[in-house]
């Protein structure tokens, strides 16, 4: 009998990724990337269950960072949060778009798809990040949380707009995420707070959540789009639920938990191991030119307004919103599904998405993180 290795592989190295972590003291979310892009690279290959469960994880990802924003601060703060989230997605695409289209001799298309892929800036390592150093309670993580949703909310306005055809599913994707967003914000809190079921060991309000994303995805499937925005704008909705009183807390750090230990893993060594060694290196000195091209642009268009809105930790801010990864890798899969870019540009786009997930977030971990103690709100 035939025994499917993967699963043990992949338990394996979510282990040590946490091992390694803590002893370097390094976002875990990047280990778990190196660790998957070796694994890729040594010939293991994502099965559909891990493909399922990291589109899973990155949609949990992107409804938990949603829950940390402060509304509050973000409609106090939304000049702030736009400029530099606006900035964060336009000036990239610009950039990245022009020099792949009139240098790099790609098509129109091919060069809008690289503009799209390279403006990102991943919500899922933000988040991860912020959680991990404890920064998403502080004002400083809260605004490059709500930066961070512009500049992805750009990139899926572009994605839709210039690339998505669209047909009566992807109305129907629209007006059911609309239904059950405006009808879970109602009742959730009553779900929440349900004293026959509250604190039970299956945790029926987990699974109320889960249910919630899974619906997402689906329908985003059918309507040819995306669940991130959905997943995100509920988390949104739903963060003042989870800050009324002590229950809810725990239903989030609880659902935290669960997602940590092996929902998200499963996402980041899946985008680790969609790179590709060798055609990066056949085309290595484009890689390098499009890595700087988006790490520059990125600084141009953020450290301005970081610098004025958020000194004490403007580096930081820059480079962690230079970071890439679930809008990215979609942009440019859908570039490669499509027909608009071949699998070397493919290769190319995902390791610098990739890279840029990972070179920002260590160099602002290890020497930019700012101070926040008596920050926390």
């Amino acid at each position: 009998m035939h025994a499917d290795i993967i699963p043990l592989i992949i338990g394996i190295t979510i282990f040590i990724a946490s091992l390694i972590s803590l002893r370097f003291g390094l976002s875990v979310a990047i280990i778990e990337i190196l660790l998957g892009s070796i694994l890729g690279n040594l010939g293991f290959h994502t099965e559909e269950w891990m493909i399922y469960i990291a589109k899973f994880g990155g949609i949990t990802l992107t409804f938990l960072a949603g829950t940390e924003v402060d509304l509050k601060q973000m409609k106090e703060k939304f000049r702030e949060s736009f400029l530099i989230g606006f900035f964060s997605f336009f000036v990239p695409f610009i950039v990245v778009s022009l020099y792949t289209y009139y240098v790099s001799g790609w098509t129109l298309q091919a060069s809008l798809i690289a503009g799209t892929a390279l403006s990102t800036t991943s919500l899922a390592v933000v988040y991860s990040v912020l959680v991990e150093t404890g920064l998403s309670r502080t004002k400083i993580g809260k605004l490059i949380m709500s930066a961070t949703f512009i500049t992805d909310m750009g990139t899926a306005l572009a994605l839709s707009i210039i690339f998505i055809k669209p047909t009566l599913y992807t109305g129907l994707f629209v007006v059911v995420s609309t239904a059950v967003i405006l009808l879970i914000d109602r009742f959730s809190l009553f779900i929440l707070r349900h004293k026959m079921l509250s604190g039970k060991v299956i945790e029926p309000e987990l699974k109320f959540i889960f249910l919630a994303l899974i619906v997402f995805i689906f329908f985003a499937e059918l309507g040819e789009g995306h669940a991130v925005l959905p997943a995100f704008i509920l988390g949104l909705l739903m963060s003042r639920h989870f800050k009324e009183e002590r229950r809810t807390v725990v239903v989030r750090n609880r659902l935290r938990t669960v997602a940590y230990a092996f929902i998200t893993p499963i996402f980041f060594i899946v985008g680790g191991m969609k790179i590709s060694f060798p055609l990066i290196y056949s085309s290595l000195a484009l890689f390098i030119i499009l890595f700087f091209l988006k790490i520059s642009s990125k600084f141009i268009g953020v450290f301005p307004f970081a610098r004025k809105f958020i000194p004490e930790g403007k580096t930081y801010t820059t480079l962690l919103m230079s970071t890439g990864l679930t809008f990215g890798t979609i942009s440019s899969l859908f570039g490669l599904q499509a027909g608009l870019i071949n699998q070397v540009q493919y290769s190319v786009l995902v390791g610098v998405v990739v890279a840029s997930a990972v070179i920002p977030t260590f160099i602002a971990q290890k020497w930019f993180t700012p101070k926040h103690e008596e920050d926390i709100l």
